[in-house]
């Protein structure tokens, strides 16, 4: 259920980072233009605000990865009744290529 959250949160604040870069002006201008001079006044080179929420979402977005990772890590740590891990068969097991035939 946590993991489901994460995952949710995770790609909303990337598409919201997303869009939230593009629209922010560069040095030769930038998508903030196609708005026109709304765009000019919200994102303008004094706009301090775009670029801390741009900072936090940011921050928001590798939180968010980390906390997945070490949750799926607890998920797929490897575990069993007598703590040791399980052997794998030395034969081949029952996948394996038959042995090759002996030159004539």
């Amino acid at each position: 259920m946590l993991t489901t959250l994460l995952y949710i949160l995770f790609v909303l604040v990337a598409i919201v980072l997303v869009v939230v870069i593009l629209l922010q002006e560069g040095k030769g201008g930038g998508f903030g233009d196609a708005l026109g001079a709304a765009g000019q006044q919200a994102f303008g080179v004094k706009a301090t605000g775009v670029q801390r929420f741009t900072a936090g979402a940011a921050l928001i977005l590798l939180t968010s990865a980390v906390a997945i990772h070490w949750l799926n890590r607890e998920a797929n740590s490897v575990t069993s009744i007598d703590g040791a891990a399980p052997s794998i068969p030395m034969d081949g097991g029952a996948g394996s290529a038959p042995p090759p035939a002996a030159p004539r």
